[in-house]
């Protein structure tokens, strides 16, 4: 790791970092810093350059504390090898301040792709998905939780690539002191329930997450995005899972890893294979325990023929309002908090309901600023494109 504490300017009076990396223009800005298009002098490559700023209003003491669980966890990224996982070269610190050095990714980001050409169909969602699944997976088996999975944070590049950025630079929590002071970092709209609960995330919340991105890319917006973040996060803890009515067979695979209970999310391995399933254009196999719930799952989910035509959203049953989720029970596991009329047994979930709403206020009170959404959804996915590298076309 570079260590330096001035900055010198290039031949063309650019500002030169850590002696060796040249800015030459800014890729995008966010709450936590800005991401520059750099040179590497001493290799003679591009690469991409985050600036990491700590909120204005945090203490020096614990703005330190940031920096450096800034700089050990972009150490364990970048321990991280697999091809879906952003390569990250170098920390260069200066005046203070980490300089995270990655790989330049040319190309889209996920949210750009669905901004400009709408949802994408349910194979190329699951095709999409496979990838990043393997990224945390293999981010998993090195001890790094991502903990921002979201549409802006997978870059879909010009060779073919999808590769998942800032895995634990932008994404630092855990210190009670800096929550305290509202560092709570995160997409509120992509943030599983325990974490907005102020619970120690785990690698289920990831698959949380990577749940919220699948539906946001089959459906054209996330599932639970209200127009305040404190709305975000209440329909995060308490709300049912809108049907995702053009997911087809990809349908079971989002509502099991978008259970609000951890303990009960789709694994890991079974995610995997229901994608690769979806991928292949073949019905997701359901899980061991899904005997009773398949036959419901099949009058109410419609698979998507070859050509991915979308399906009719499958009608309320008689006396429901369209309010309630049409079939969000595919595995006889409730996926919602309040009470369901789904199949099964009721399984352990955590106190969500009114007690989990008193919870995210507490949690919201004191830690949960501006700096992660902007002006609410729109500046989350300023920030979101600002804390990845690309060259802007």
């Amino acid at each position: 790791m570079h260590n330096q504490d001035t900055t010198s300017l290039g031949a063309g009076g650019e500002r030169m970092i850590a002696g060796r990396y040249r800015l030459l223009s800014v890729l995008g800005k966010g709450g936590m810093g800005t991401v520059w298009h750099a040179h590497d002098e001493a290799l003679g490559r591009d690469v991409a350059v985050k600036e990491v700023r700590a909120a204005p209003e945090l203490p020096a003491e614990h703005s330190a504390r940031l920096y450096t669980r800034l700089e050990r966890e972009a150490w364990a990224a970048a321990r991280i090898n697999a091809r879906g996982v952003v390569t990250v070269h170098d920390v260069a610190a200066f005046n203070g301040r980490p300089w995270i050095v990655m790989e330049l990714i040319r190309g889209r980001s996920l949210a750009e792709v669905i901004d400009a050409e709408g949802a994408l169909p349910p194979r190329e969602t699951a095709r999409i998905g496979v990838e990043v699944l393997a990224a945390l997976r293999a981010a998993h088996h090195a001890g790094v939780l991502h903990r921002d999975v979201k549409p802006a944070n997978v870059l879909l590049s010009e060779e073919g690539r999808v590769v998942l950025t800032d895995f634990g630079i932008a994404t630092v929590e855990g210190d009670t002191a800096l929550t305290q002071t509202g560092e709570f970092v995160g997409s509120p709209e992509y943030i599983a329930p325990e974490r907005a609960l102020g619970r120690t995330p785990d690698k289920a919340s990831d698959l949380w997450s990577l749940g919220a991105l699948l539906y946001a890319v089959v459906q054209g917006r996330s599932p639970f995005r209200r127009t305040t973040a404190l709305g975000t996060l209440r329909a995060v803890v308490d709300e049912e899972l809108p049907p995702p009515h053009r997911a087809g067979p990809l349908a079971p695979v989002i509502e099991g890893l978008l259970r609000k209970d951890p303990t009960e999310r789709t694994s890991t391995e079974q995610a995997e294979l229901e994608l690769r399933a979806v991928a292949r254009g073949v019905p997701a196999s359901p899980q061991p325990d899904a005997a009773a719930a398949a036959a419901t799952a099949a009058e109410t989910v419609e698979e998507f023929p070859a050509t991915g035509s979308e399906p009719k959203p499958a009608p309320p049953a008689s006396g429901e309002k369209d309010t309630h989720v049409a079939a969000p029970i595919v595995r006889g596991k409730d996926t919602s908090t309040v009470v369901a009329r789904g199949p099964g047994p009721r399984r352990r979930h955590i106190a969500y309901g009114a007690g989990g709403a008193v919870a995210v206020l507490l949690v919201l009170t004191g830690c949960l600023t501006y700096a992660l959404m902007g002006q609410d959804g729109a500046g989350e996915e300023r920030e979101g494109r600002a804390a990845r590298p690309r060259l802007s076309r």
